[in-house]
C-alpha cells in the first residue's frame, strides 16, 4: 500500500469516493491509513493526501471509535483500496480486440450484444442520491458541562436521511473543548439549518452549533 502503484491506485479511488467504504469513516479507513505510514504527496496524489489529513486530524483514540467496515479491513490492505471497486462495472472491455481488420457479420454481433447487455446492466443501477458530509462543531456553555451527556442528547436526533459518524473534542481555550461530529445526510431530505436548531433546542448543554466544513459526495 506504502508503494507508488499503491498511492497510485488509492488516488484513483478516491478521486471519486470520500471514504475506502460507504460516506463516513470506518475502520476500513483506518487500516489503509496505518499501512501508508506517511501522507501522499499532495502534487501527484492530491485526492488521497486530501483524504490522509482528514483521517489525521482524528486521534488514534478517536479513530478507534470508527465504525466496523463491510469488509475485512485488512483485505484492503492486501489488496489495495481500488479493491472496494471490484464490483464497478466501468472496466469492461466494451469493444474487444484492437485489430483493425473488417469486422465479418458474426464478429459484429458479439460486439453489439455485449454493448445491449451492459446497456441493459447500467439501467438497472439505481439513481445517484445527493448527499453531503458536513462537520458540525458543538459549543457548551463553560467548561463544567458534560460532553459525553452533550453527545449523547445529540445523537438522539433522528431524521430520514441522516447518519451520524465519528466525533472528537477540540480544545478551543480557557478549559473549554468543542464537539465536532461528522455526518453525511441526503439533500434531499435533511435541512442543515433544521438539524442545527435542533441541536440549539438541547439548551441544558449546548450552546451553539455551527458549520465547519461541508462537501458534497
Amino acid at each position: 500500500m506504502s508503494s507508488d502503484a499503491g498511492v497510485k491506485a488509492l488516488n484513483g479511488f478516491l478521486a471519486d469516493a470520500s471514504y475506502i467504504e460507504g460516506y463516513v469513516p470506518s475502520q476500513a479507513d483506518v487500516a489503509v491509513f496505518d499501512a501508508l505510514k506517511k501522507a501522499p504527496a499532495k502534487d501527484a496524489a492530491p485526492h488521497a493526501a486530501r483524504w490522509y489529513a482528514h483521517i489525521a486530524s482524528f486521534e488514534a483514540a478517536g479513530r478507534k471509535q470508527f465504525p466496523k467496515s463491510q469488509k475485512d479491513a485488512a483485505s484492503y490492505v492486501a489488496g489495495g483500496a481500488a479493491a472496494a471497486a471490484d464490483d464497478d462495472d466501468d472496466d469492461v472491455d466494451l469493444f474487444g480486440s484492437d485489430e483493425e481488420e473488417e469486422e465479418d457479420e458474426a464478429a459484429a454481433k458479439v460486439r453489439q450484444d455485449r454493448l445491449d447487455a451492459y446497456a441493459a446492466k447500467k439501467s438497472k443501477k439505481p439513481a445517484l442520491i445527493a448527499k453531503t458530509s458536513v462537520l458540525l462543531d458543538c459549543k457548551p456553555w463553560d467548561d463544567e458541562t458534560n460532553m459525553d451527556d452533550m453527545l449523547k442528547e445529540i445523537k438522539k436526533i433522528e431524521m430520514d436521511g441522516l447518519v451520524w459518524g465519528a466525533n472528537k473534542l477540540v480544545p478551543v481555550g480557557y478549559g473549554i473543548s468543542k464537539l465536532q461530529v461528522m455526518i453525511v445526510v441526503e439533500d434531499a431530505k435533511v435541512s442543515i439549518e433544521e438539524l442545527q436548531e435542533k441541536i440549539c433546542e438541547i439548551e441544558d448543554y449546548v450552546q451553539s452549533c455551527d458549520v465547519a466544513a461541508m462537501n458534497k459526495i
